[in-house]
């Protein structure tokens, strides 16, 4: 009887969880999964994440993968990506931290985060730095 009810109750989690992490993804404009929280990454992938939203100034919802092992599994699956950190653009998957940092080298997330209504930081300073020397 006892595994009967545990296998019940761990159906039921997994069945809801996917609606669940697909209801975090589109909390926000931006949302990413990691180690630890923004202020204090728990590895350097998802440090180097949060470095580059914020040399972009972007506002972001974060979910410590740490704190919650189903919802670490659970995002690995509901990607079919097995690495974290995992960043969401506009309820989409745009990658780990080494997508993120190519896209941020190639001006490429500059462009994704002006489809969603976000101005980069780092586009806004090169216009001042422009103005300056005109």
């Amino acid at each position: 009887m006892f595994r009967t009810i545990r296998f019940a109750s761990l159906v039921r989690n997994f069945a809801t969880k996917p609606e669940e992490i697909g209801n975090l993804v589109k909390g926000n404009k931006v949302v990413v999964f990691m180690k630890g929280v923004p202020e204090e990454p728990r590895c350097g992938f998802s440090n180097a994440v949060v470095q580059i939203l914020r040399m972009h100034g972007v506002q972001y919802n974060a979910h410590d993968v740490l704190a919650d092992e189903e919802l670490r599994q659970g995002i690995k699956e509901f990607s079919n990506w097995p690495t974290i950190p995992q960043v969401y653009i506009n309820g989409e998957f745009v990658g780990g931290c080494d997508i993120m940092l190519q896209m941020h080298q190639n001006g490429e997330l500059i462009e994704e985060l002006k489809k969603v209504g976000i101005n980069s930081l780092l586009l806004e300073t090169a216009k001042e730095a422009d103005n300056t020397k005109k």
